[in-house]
């Protein structure tokens, strides 16, 4: 799934009105699977200067970078993380967990050759889905407009609980990143 839609789904199922460390911990954890994506392909891209052929084609799917995905999308180092949190007594540290768990739960079946090694360290094995949210290869025509209608009904769901200003701007903009991974990726492979 895209990021944005990791952040809105976790939200809608954790982010609480008035409580900012639940919400914080929602997200936190929603995102922190992606980060270091984020970060990598962020500093070859832009401060390398390398192509985007080259990060997504070749980086991407290097030992390297396999590795750190290996950790950080590992449903073993996240339950560990849950049950650390739940022994601590730490509803916050529970909810970013959760939160991660979540995010890997939605990805695990969504992608076909770029999936990740969930099992880690107890396995390397990699799940090819038959379907992908983004490859149109593998259905992405169908998984990513149900991904864009069920993120938008999540953030009208989300508008409702929230009131305040930023928080609904906030929303509004997770939902525009959503909505706009076309232009997105007409950008980064622009360059």
């Amino acid at each position: 799934m895209n990021t944005p839609a990791h952040l809105i789904f976790a939200a809608t199922a954790f982010a609480k009105p008035r409580q900012r460390r639940t919400t914080i911990a929602s997200i936190g954890g929603a995102l922190l699977p992606d980060a270091s994506l984020y970060l990598m392909a962020g500093v070859a891209l832009f401060v390398l200067g390398l192509s985007p052929d080259h990060v997504f084609g070749t980086l991407y799917f290097s030992d390297a970078w396999q590795q750190v995905f290996k950790i950080d999308n590992s449903f073993l180092v996240w339950g560990a993380g849950l049950a650390l949190a739940w022994g601590w007594k730490s509803p916050t540290g529970m909810i970013f967990a959760a939160s991660g768990l979540l995010h890997l739960a939605l990805d695990f079946p969504l992608h076909h050759d770029d999936g990740r090694a969930h099992f880690w360290p107890l396995s390397n094995w990699v799940f090819e889905s038959p379907v992908s949210y983004w490859d149109v290869g593998h259905h992405a025509r169908i998984i990513g407009p149900i991904e864009m209608l069920i993120s938008l009904i999540f953030s009208l769901i989300l508008l409702r609980r929230f009131t305040s200003i930023r928080s609904r701007i906030l929303i509004s903009m997770l939902l525009a990143l959503q909505l706009a991974p076309v232009f997105f990726w007409a950008f980064v492979f622009s360059q």
